[in-house]
């Protein structure tokens, strides 16, 4: 049996609970502002108070099997992209209950993966601007923190990276949906443009249906996507 430089075996020092919770982020199509996907927590006394979906790793169960379990089972929720690991957080005293691990995560779904889950759900299950999260559980308030600030950096640098829009889209659909990210870029449409331009590429129609000249319609490049 492995023991250590001190003579220890594995099971001799120990172990904290490891938990998986998931900042799923979106943009409303009513409301065009950064939003996180919130559950009202189930089964305990604290009944009333929200949190991010999450839940314990189980024996032989990987992380990201965890994350899609909690996922499904506190949210309804089956993501379109795989979430990706953003930050362990380790404060010994995070949790009540006791010492227990969290590896945050984060997911950015479009609009029309969420609002499903919300009609079915309406009082279990809430989207709130990210910038108004105040108050969850545990310290999920800096979960969600974290995950707009990782979220918003990419936008800055590439247009739609998490693509929210569908393909192709105009110029306008893509500056809306960047400023609903950044909670306001403070810069012109014109500096946008000419920011994202060399990471788009033309297609062969315009907008349909607009009032006004059609718009130019575009994709991403494989650089900007990438």
């Amino acid at each position: 049996m492995y023991r250590d430089s001190s003579g220890k075996r594995l099971v001799d020092y120990p172990r904290p609970s490891v938990a998986v919770d998931t900042a799923v982020l979106t943009v409303p199509n009513n409301e065009p502002r950064l939003s996180v996907l919130l559950v009202r927590r189930a089964g305990e006394s604290r009944t009333e108070e929200w949190a991010l979906p999450g839940t314990f790793l189980h024996e032989g169960e990987t992380l990201a099997g965890a994350v899609q379990r909690s996922l499904r089972e506190k949210a309804g929720l089956t993501p379109e992209v795989a979430p990706r690991q953003l930050h362990v957080f380790d404060d010994p005293d995070r949790d009540d209950r006791g010492w227990v691990l969290s590896v945050a995560h984060v997911a950015a779904l479009p609009w029309r993966a969420v609002a499903p889950v919300l009609g079915a759900r309406p009082e279990g299950v809430v989207a709130q601007p990210v910038d108004e999260v105040r108050g969850l559980l545990f310290d999920h308030d800096e979960i969600v923190r974290r995950a707009a600030a990782d979220m918003r950096a990419a936008y800055r640098e590439r247009p739609d990276p998490d693509r929210l829009l569908d393909e192709p889209f105009t110029m306008r659909e893509l500056f809306r949906l960047h400023d609903a990210v950044a909670g306001g870029l403070g810069y012109s449409a014109d500096t946008f443009r000419r920011a994202m331009l060399p990471m788009l590429e033309e297609t062969q129609r315009r907008s349909a249906g607009t009032v006004g000249k059609p718009a130019q319609l575009y994709r991403r490049t494989s650089v900007s996507a990438g």
